[in-house]
């Protein structure tokens, strides 16, 4: 085709056209919503308070932005060597499943394609940590092992928060002491190699309930090379043939890393079903603005609309006994086409055990639950991939042992984030389990808003009597939901809960616009920087 008809060919208007409604966009969200950065790494020179952020990942990093924009001081925590949290950990190849218009984690970032991948997200991680004043402010190499409350503080904060307020010491106290602590460890920890029979020593080994445990000297054991899906980039799979235990998004991603490097061809050992909905900006969105939360009698249209969409020509992956809005879906348009193509093989099944050139397992049909396999088969590879998740970071650092009583343990925490004990402990993307939505995008600064609320305004405060009884109202409208009522929700659902956080407490309202939108409150040591005589 000739220069002149590139120039002229429709698709390639189309193409700038996006490009620059992208770019567009990004640049208007950053004019509005950007709050001030520090002028300097000395300010704010006098703090409204002090702030404890446990984790320097996407999400620590950005609610300690939010925080010091706002005239609160911090002081982030990180047990690693480097900031950027799970991304860090994972394959260069690994990228965003949704658009990254919906991965907005802090309004300053501005990406440059739609599904960045791994060195971009770390890039604009280490921008905002820098631009932010927040690189001395992090203490890397420092895991937090102890968190007090400071005695005499938060007395008499179950009846009178207004007039009380506890504080906080991390560790042994050299940083001082703190008003509020923000947890972001996440849910994603150490990789977690489940311990299977016949799989090759690991230090990492876990034991599951459904794995029969470590293997014992005398069993065989996998002969070929065994990698967590964490672990591709030098993997060498050029002509293997690969088999990746679990379905989720980290093994659909290890399908395509395999295929990508080269494999002879992949088999998909999936113990559990997962949704997958197309990478479609605009689908995703109106999945995500499902109000409920949950499993409705309407959902089955999106079931079927999703059916038709990204399963035609392979209605056999279609999960049978598992709801779109009961877990979270795997966002992908590629890994259907793979397995109609023939390059990649889906068996649903019960792992029995690895043997010394594959995997036994017993093969279950489309209408069968997980332990039903009847059909034992084994399925020979050169390469075990554990697509199995990573551990669930612990808060045991916490010794106030008051702090989630009972029945009130992540996630059935405060608007799923706060302590219902006490208001100054706030869990950022740290109690979620399942969801349609994403954990990078405008929360993260509207659950530290509220925080900063709290600190500024007494009156605003919840008694733990309140975040109790949110969470108790949750429950009983969501009786009957898979996993429990905080255990899956919706963007939606949880755009509702913060409107409502406002609406029930009219005193709240004056404070709209600074949490929902982040306007205000901006210190004029920022805006107007002392100039000396």
């Amino acid at each position: 085709m000739s220069p002149r008809n590139l120039t002229l060919s429709p698709w390639r208007w189309i193409t700038a056209l996006f490009d620059f409604y992208y770019v567009l966009v990004q640049h208007i969200i950053v004019w509005m919503f950007k709050p001030p950065c520090p002028p300097g790494p000395e300010y704010p020179k006098n703090p409204k308070g002090r702030i404890a952020v446990i984790g320097a990942g996407l999400t620590g990093v950005s609610s300690a932005a939010h925080a010091i924009a706002h005239g609160f001081d911090v002081v982030i925590y990180e047990q690693d060597d480097k900031i950027g949290g799970i991304w860090a950990h994972v394959n260069k190849t690994s990228g965003l499943q949704l658009n990254s218009l919906l991965y907005r984690f802090h309004p300053a970032v501005v990406w440059s394609c739609t599904f960045p991948q791994r060195d971009e997200i770390l890039s604009e991680i280490t921008r905002i940590w820098k631009e932010y004043q927040l690189e001395p402010r992090t203490r890397l190499k420092t895991p937090v092992t102890s968190i007090k409350r400071v005695p005499g503080t938060g007395e008499h904060i179950k009846d009178d928060p207004a007039s009380s307020q506890s504080r906080w010491i991390v560790n042994n106290g050299e940083d001082g002491e703190f008003d509020a602590v923000v947890v972001t460890v996440g849910t994603c920890g150490a990789p977690q190699r489940i311990g299977f029979p016949g799989l090759p020593q690991h230090d990492d080994n876990t034991s599951e309930a459904d794995s029969g445990g470590k293997h014992k000297g005398s069993e065989e054991v996998f002969e070929g090379e065994v990698y967590h899906s964490s672990e591709l980039d030098d993997a060498p799979l050029e002509g293997k043939r690969v088999i990746v235990i679990g379905s989720g998004a980290s093994g659909v991603e290890a399908v395509e890393t395999a295929l990508s490097k080269g494999a002879k061809q992949c088999v998909m050992l999936s113990r559990q079903d997962k949704w997958i909905i197309p990478r479609n900006i605009i689908v995703d969105t109106l999945i995500a603005m499902q109000p409920f939360g949950r499993e409705m009698p309407l959902s089955f249209l999106w079931e079927r609309f999703i059916s038709a969409w990204n399963y035609s020509g392979a209605t056999e992956l279609v999960p049978a006994h598992l709801g779109l809005f009961e877990s979270t879906p795997v966002v992908n348009d590629e890994f259907v086409p793979l397995v109609k193509s023939g390059k990649c093989e889906y068996i649903r099944c019960d792992i029995e055990r690895l043997t010394k050139k594959g995997v036994r397992v017993k093969v279950r049909g489309r209408e069968s639950k997980p332990g039903e396999g009847q059909e034992a088969k084994e399925f020979q590879g050169d390469v075990v991939v554990l697509a199995t998740g990573f551990k669930k970071p612990d808060v045991g650092f916490f010794k106030d042992d008051d702090l989630f009583p009972e029945g009130y343990q992540r996630p059935n925490l405060y608007l799923q984030n706060f302590s219902t004990e006490d208001w100054s402990i706030l869990m950022t993307n740290s109690s979620y389990q399942n969801a349609i939505g994403t954990v990078g995008h405008f929360h993260i600064g509207i659950y530290m808003r509220i925080l900063l609320t709290f600190l500024m305004d007494p009156d605003a405060r919840p008694t733990p009597k309140d975040m109790k009884l949110w969470v108790d109202v949750i429950q009983f409208v969501k009786r009957g939901a898979r996993g429990g009522a905080l255990s899956f929700f919706t963007y939606m659902e949880l755009t509702i809960w913060l409107l409502l956080f406002h609406i029930f407490r009219l005193d709240r309202l004056r404070w709209l616009f600074f949490i929902m939108q982040g306007w205000g409150v901006y210190p004029k040591e920022y805006t107007r920087p002392m100039v000396s005589k």
